[in-house]
């Protein structure tokens, strides 16, 4: 979409709005766009649950095709996260629970690649999609992650589990306990109570926020490179600001890398970490 036809501020806010679905009286008069908490947001539900698909599809071809003599390359590539992921558990997860390690290559891959279409340039999607609707100013935010919705969702499933896991491995009362006198002893129940609460409260606002934050950011940069080329590049300055546009859409992309490897390696490890710890009796 070119920034000849809507100012900086435009392109910007178009690029974050989602494409959303929702009743008549959730709809802004002035805007046109849906507010307020019963709103769907289609595209972030889409994308993810297309990429939860690849997920499991790629992984039952790869189920089927095993080879146990020479594998190739590909399967080598799946081999070496399985053992990444495996380690990761053994370290920090105490004990046996044979859902934990298909829950964390389960949120590696997936929030992997959620990030990863942050790499796609911001424009491309948006625009395949407005010349597939025929609608110049159809919304389309392409990375669920930068969707605060979806990183909720998935640290409250995460806090979820915890839950179960205290109430399964402490029992109600061995849980209840945990609240009264963790950490300062039985003299500070009100103040462990509170404590407490703002220590499990913060397990999922964590590990929603860090990933939304980041993810939002990265994006937000990759936006205001692009604008360079839509707003300065005009006629003889092109043959300055292109190439300048170029070379740092190339270095962000490849420190955008890290950042989305490492953005799901932390949602992985923490979420680990933190149902170790609703396994632990002690706690």
């Amino acid at each position: 979409m070119s920034t000849e036809k809507m100012g900086t501020v435009e392109y910007i806010q178009h690029h974050l709005q989602n494409n959303s679905i929702c009743s008549a009286d959730h709809i802004n008069s002035t805007t046109g766009l849906c507010e307020g908490f019963w709103v769907l947001n289609v595209d972030t539900l889409v994308i993810a649950a297309l990429i939860g698909a690849l997920i499991v599809f790629v992984a039952a071809r790869m189920g089927r095709k095993l080879a146990s003599g020479t594998p190739g390359g590909f399967q080598n590539f799946v081999e070496s996260i399985l053992d990444f992921v495996s380690t990761n558990v053994r370290d920090a997860f105490p004990g046996h629970n044979p859902l934990i390690a298909p829950l964390a290559l389960t949120i590696f891959l997936w929030v992997w690649l959620m990030n990863f279409m942050d790499l796609i340039p911001v424009d491309l999607l948006p625009y395949l999609y407005q010349i597939v609707t025929g609608d110049p100013h159809a919304h389309l935010k392409v990375v669920p992650t930068t969707d605060l919705n979806t990183t909720l969702a998935m640290s409250f499933t995460v806090f979820a589990l915890i839950l179960f896991y205290n109430i399964k491995v402490k029992g109600v009362v061995g849980f209840i306990k945990m609240f009264l006198f963790h950490p300062f002893g039985k003299f500070f129940v009100p103040v462990n109570i509170v404590m407490t609460i703002i220590e499990e409260v913060s397990k999922p606002l964590s590990l929603a926020l860090r990933l939304f934050g980041n993810m939002f950011a990265g994006e937000l940069v990759f936006l205001l490179i692009a604008l360079i080329g839509g707003t300065l590049a005009v006629g003889a300055a092109a043959l300055f600001w292109a190439p300048l546009q170029a070379l740092l859409d190339l270095g962000w992309l490849i420190f955008h890398l890290l950042v989305i490897t490492l953005q799901a390696f932390i949602f992985m490890v923490l979420t680990i970490v933190y149902l170790g710890m609703a396994h632990e009796d002690d706690h």
